[in-house]
C-alpha cells in the first residue's frame, strides 16, 4: 500500500477499476474513520457499525466500475453508507431495543472535548457524563432520517450541499430536517439547559 499513499482519489479509482485491489484498500483506509463515525452515530452500536461497513465496502467495490465521477468518491461512498444504514435501521425498527450498554459516544475520546471538560470537580464530571448519556439517548429517539442529518451536519461538519447530494434530497429538506431534529433534541435535553 505504500505505493498508493500519495496517490490522488482519481488515481486510486482508476487503479482499482484496472484490477489493483491495493488501490481500493487505500481508498478504504482513507474513508474508514469518517464512515465509521457516520454509521456509528446513526446506529450507536459498534458491532452493527462494523457489519454495516463491511457491506458498504463490498457494495462500493462491486459498484466501482459504474462510478462515473459525477460526484466525489467521498460523496458516493457516503451515499452508500447512509442508504445501507437507513435500510438497516428501518429493518431493525421496533424489534430491536438499544441497551444503554450499547450506547458509547465517540465524543468521550475527542481530545478537544476532553480538554474542554477536564476538571477536578467530581460533581461537574458526573454532570458531563450524565449529559453524554442523555445526548446518546436523545439521538436514539430521533428518526433515522433526522439522525442522519444531525450526524452529518453537527458531528461530521458537512455543509448542507454535501448532505443534500449524499441523501439525494434538496438543501431545503436538509435544513428542515435539521430544524426539526434540533427542536426535538432541545426538548429531550431541556433539563440540562440553564434558566
Amino acid at each position: 500500500m505504500p505505493e498508493h499513499s500519495e496517490a490522488t482519489e482519481q488515481d486510486l479509482i482508476a487503479h482499482t477499476q484496472a484490477g489493483d485491489p491495493t488501490a481500493f484498500d487505500e481508498l478504504i483506509r482513507r474513508l474508514t474513520p469518517r464512515l465509521y463515525g457516520l454509521v456509528y452515530h446513526m446506529t450507536s452500536n459498534h458491532e452493527d457499525t462494523n457489519d454495516l461497513l463491511q457491506e458498504v465496502f463490498a457494495k462500493a467495490y462491486q459498484s466501482l466500475n459504474g462510478f462515473q465521477g459525477k460526484s466525489s468518491f467521498y460523496t458516493w461512498a457516503h451515499s452508500i453508507a447512509v442508504n445501507k444504514t437507513l435500510n438497516f435501521l428501518k429493518k431493525r425498527g421496533k424489534r430491536h431495543h438499544v441497551s444503554l450498554n450499547d450506547v458509547d459516544s465517540a465524543i468521550e475520546n475527542d481530545p478537544d472535548f476532553i480538554e474542554a471538560t477536564a476538571s477536578k470537580d467530581p460533581v461537574r464530571e458526573t454532570d458531563i457524563k450524565e449529559l453524554q448519556k442523555k445526548l446518546n439517548e436523545a439521538m436514539l429517539k430521533l428518526s433515522p432520517n433526522h439522525r442522519a442529518v444531525v450526524t452529518m451536519f453537527d458531528i461530521q461538519g458537512m455543509p448542507h450541499s454535501e448532505i443534500s447530494k449524499i441523501l439525494g434530497i434538496s438543501e431545503g429538506t436538509v435544513r428542515s430536517r435539521l430544524f426539526y431534529a434540533h427542536q426535538a433534541l432541545q426538548n429531550y435535553l431541556k433539563e440540562f439547559r440553564k434558566p
